[in-house]
């Protein structure tokens, strides 16, 4: 059993807080700032922050298109595949049953067959021993992508979060590089891989760098959130690799800090996702500096038209791969719960969830919300109350957001809230459970949300509030739950001809009594406040008092104090 006690981690002292997060109010860590002033979630309470994401309308504005029939080009080598005899020798029917198996769908001429080991790819000695050290045996996405990638083909790959698509392109890419003339000094990269998030971004190149150094080649991550001055100096070193933000490498390129004239080999990974946050005219404006003749792979957990208009623009004779059903599916290996309740009801449930998760000695859960507002008030409420919780979402500085996913990472803090946007990129293979809050916006963002769980062929849960005011998307759901073979709660089939804001009042409401403390601002009486006869969470929350975050008068804590367990 795990023991989440509250060592004083997140309480002590009234202030003096760390890193730019304030002191004071509350509890004088790293969520201070009196009276909602001055801390991490600053500017009077909740709001704060930086007002949420910039116009995008005049990234690059400045940046010259570049002519490309007046370029003399250096000739590429794409093709560099040689099938191993392994896979030469390995019949037919073993690998259409293979890929039967594994329901992948292959389109385009030519397809090499797949790969079944690491070393049947024919990839150089320290990649395949660190491929064994680190994993059994390639996935489908990898064991099908890795043989097209290195024939030079484009490829069109839709792949969900956790397919091993990641490697899946970044080894390709490496050999490529190597296959190419040797960089000068200063010179640009032969592989850019564009990603939707910093998050993501960060998650990519923690991958490629072990695999980049073995080959001794140069890499530089660049997104926007964090200081310019060290991304910078890294590029304009020269780089083999940049793994990159539209935003911030677009900045970089008008100001000549680099530019993309020697790259060949490009990588859109969460293009549906990109498309969707709005970077459609900037990665038209990174695509015009790099040659037309370039390679090409495009990666998306989706395939609607504007991703299909933006594989026609961007790629040639490409080989298209999907692994699964065409149709939204969610991961098989994830329980799926849903929970009919009032919107009033969702925090006391809430409670009674995390109460039987942290029992279990796996039980890192991710919770999601609708807005950045309720993100922030939520942890504040669960935070004060005893809860080891952290939140992140699109106004948190670097600082902040890297430090809450390590926290979340290393299991010091159990219980990460996120908005869809900030989760995009998410990467942590052990989250157990997933805790939808509010519904997602439509069923594609459900799917990506609970797929947060069940990865690398995990097992996991996911449970979803779902309130009179969701009716709308009730038949979207079902379907989505009839393909994954989940249990339909009947009243999910009623809600199908109902418009939301009807109220079910207390018939669908969830079991178990009121334990108040998450009611009417979170006085000093709580359920969960002073003493809290939870075992492991037992010390109280704030000491008490009468204001919304205890101690004084100040409605965000003053002179509260903290309990003495670890959360």
């Amino acid at each position: 059993m795990s023991s989440y006690g509250r060592d004083d981690r997140y309480g002590g002292r009234s202030g003096g807080g760390r890193d730019g997060y304030g002191g004071g109010g509350y509890g004088g860590g790293r969520y201070g700032g009196s009276s909602g002033g001055g801390g991490g979630y600053g500017g009077g309470g909740f709001g704060g922050g930086r007002g949420g994401m910039s116009n995008r309308d005049g990234m690059g504005k400045n940046l010259q298109s570049v002519d490309w029939s007046r370029e003399v080009l250096t000739p590429i080598k794409k093709n560099f595949y040689t099938e191993d005899k392994i896979v030469t020798e390995r019949d037919q029917f073993t690998i259409d049953k293979w890929i039967t198996d594994n329901q992948v769908t292959l389109e385009g001429r030519d397809i090499p067959r797949p790969v079944f080991e690491f070393n049947e790819a024919g990839f150089p000695g320290p990649m395949v021993n660190r491929l064994y050290g680190a994993y059994q045996k390639p996935t489908t996405i990898q064991s099908i992508s890795w043989p097209i990638a290195m024939s030079g083909r484009d490829i069109i790959s839709i792949a969900k979060t956790g397919s091993g698509k990641t490697l899946g392109f970044m080894l390709p890419g490496i050999l490529h590089t190597l296959q190419q003339k040797k960089r000068e000094y200063r010179e640009g990269p032969s592989v850019l891989v564009l990603l939707p998030t910093r998050e993501l971004a960060q998650q990519v190149e923690e991958v490629a760098r072990e695999y980049c150094g073995d080959m001794q080649l140069g890499l530089a991550c660049v997104f926007g959130g964090a200081a310019r001055g060290q991304q910078a100096r890294d590029l304009s070193r020269g780089v083999d690799v940049i793994i990159a933000t539209p935003g911030r490498l677009l900045d970089f390129l008008e100001n000549n800090t680099t530019n993309l004239r020697r790259c060949t080999y490009l990588v859109l990974d969460e293009a549906d996702r990109m498309l969707d946050m709005g970077f459609e005219p900037q990665i038209r404006k990174i695509v015009g500096q790099i040659r037309p003749d370039r390679q090409t792979m495009m990666f998306s957990a989706t395939w609607p038209k504007e991703v299909r208009t933006l594989a026609a623009d961007f790629q040639q004779d490409a080989a298209f791969l999907n692994v699964g059903s065409m149709e939204l599916s969610a991961n098989h290996n994830i329980t799926q719960k849903i929970e009919i309740l009032d919107e009033n009801d969702k925090q006391r449930r809430l409670m009674q969830l995390l109460d039987e998760i942290l029992k279990q000695d796996e039980c890192k859960t991710i919770i999601f919300v609708e807005t950045k507002r309720k993100a922030d008030e939520l942890t504040r409420n669960m935070r004060r109350d005893g809860w080891p919780a952290l939140c992140i979402h699109g106004d948190k500085s670097q600082n902040e957001r890297d430090w809450v996913l390590n926290e979340f990472k290393q299991g010091r803090t159990p219980i990460l809230l996120a908005t869809d946007v900030a989760a995009r990129g998410l990467d942590v293979n052990d989250i157990k459970f997933v805790i939808n809050y509010d519904f997602a916006n439509n069923s594609e963002d459900y799917v990506h949300r609970i797929g947060r769980t069940g990865r690398r062929e995990k097992k996991g849960t996911a449970y979803t509030f779902f309130t009179p005011a969701n009716a709308p998307k009730a038949a979207d759901l079902i379907k989505v739950l009839q393909e994954a073979k989940q249990e339909i709660p009947p009243q999910l089939y009623d809600m199908m001809s109902m418009r939301g804001g009807k109220s079910f009042g207390r018939r669908y409401g969830p079991p178990g009594g009121n334990r108040g403390g998450m009611k009417r601002g979170y006085d000093g009486g709580s359920g969960y406040g002073g003493d809290m006869k939870r075992g492991r969470f037992d010390g109280g929350a704030y000491g008490g008092g009468s204001s919304s975050y205890g101690g004084g008068a100040s409605s965000w804590g003053g002179a509260a104090r903290s309990g003495g367990g670890r959360w």
